[in-house]
Parts: C-alpha cells; structure tokens; sequence
C-alpha cells in the first residue's frame, strides 16, 4: 500500500509551504486542510486531541501500511518526504552540515524573519503588543545578521552545502524569499538574491500561495 499524505496547515505560514515545497521537489502529492491560526483554529479540543497536541501546525498526515500518523515540526517532516531522494546526500558529513542549517534555519533565521513577517504583514503592526513593537527592531537586526551569514556562504557556493540543492536550501528558502514583508531589504545580499533565483528554476518548483 503506498503511502498518501496530508498537510495540515496555514497556507501563510513559510513553515507550511515549505513542506509543500518539498513535496513538489521530490514528486510527491499532498492534499491539505487549511487553518486559520489567527483565528485559534488549531487550538480547538478537536484539533488538540486528534492533530496535535502543541496546538501548532504544519503537520504532516501519513497513511499507509502503518494506518494514520501526524508528524509534527516542519522540518521533521521536510526529512520524512525527502528521504531518499537527492535533496538529502549521502555524505555523513554532508548530511550533517545540511543538518547545521536546518537548525540554524529554526534557531537564528525562523525566530527573527518568520517572526517579523507575521507581526507586520499578517497581524498588523498597529495591532501589536506593547512588548512585541519593542521587539521589532532587535528582531530585523538578528534578522539581518542570519541572511547576511546565508550571503557569505553562498557567496563561495551556489547552495548552502556545495553545488547540489539539498534540503537545507528549501527550508531556508520560504521566510528568506518575503523577508521584505518583514522590512528586511534584500537589496544589498546579492548572493542571497542570486540563490533565490536559482531555487525558482529548480524543475518542480512550486510558488508560496
């Protein structure tokens, strides 16, 4: 029996889209259910006790010979639908400098970016918290400072790990790409600029919604 597989998510979300993306990319098809997060659509008993727990989304639906599992964190399930195919090498060292960048991606970049384009694109920067318009401008900093170190690895490399696209790449790709929805300029990350245009022409791309 061979596997289907549904997204949950908010079709806003870069976490989201990123596992669509993923799914293009390697040949696999997703049908979904959308959420409205602002909404506490995700926070619901019924979601809670049959989606995930966390509250949170994306998460991905996988039936199959095992019956119905929900893996949550998109980059969990980024993994799960890329395993096999060449977005992940086979290097160890490879697999791990890959590695390096998808933390990096939910440590340094997600917080930051991501969280900068859902406050002022989504959610509206007159509809902030007191605490969170104090945050802003420490945010676009840190911000900044990961796309920089993205600019300067690419810079001696066409994708963040060598001359292949691997699956560090279409995770970085999401919030990097709409980073000025967050008032961060790309102008001056020319290399990042380039990168991202490469991403575009890759065979199986799929634009954000």
């Amino acid at each position: 029996m061979a596997e289907t597989y549904h997204l949950h998510e908010d079709p806003r979300s870069g976490n989201c889209y990123k596992i669509k993306l993923t799914a293009a990319l390697v040949g696999h098809e997703l049908t979904a259910t959308q959420y409205d997060i602002l909404k506490g659509e995700t926070r619901t008993p019924s979601f809670l006790q049959n989606i995930n727990a966390n509250g949170r989304i994306p998460v991905l639906q996988i039936s199959g010979e095992q019956g119905t599992r929900f893996l949550p964190e998109s980059n969990a399930a980024c993994w799960y639908l890329a395993s096999g195919s060449p977005l992940i090498p086979q290097d160890r060292f490879a697999q791990a400098d890959m590695l390096r960048w998808m933390f990096f991606e939910q440590y340094n970049h997600e917080p930051n970016v991501a969280t900068l384009r859902f406050w002022l694109a989504i959610v509206g920067e007159a509809n902030l918290a007191p605490e969170q318009s104090a945050q802003i401008e420490a945010k676009r900093a840190a911000g900044e400072a990961a796309i920089a170190l993205m600019d300067q690895q690419l810079g001696e490399s066409a994708f963040l790990c060598g001359d292949d696209v691997t699956l560090a790449d279409i995770v970085l790709f999401p919030y990097t790409h709409v980073a000025d929805q967050g008032g961060i300029d790309l102008e001056g990350f020319g290399h990042v600029r380039a990168w991202i245009d490469r991403i575009q022409g890759l065979p199986g791309f799929t634009p954000m919604d």
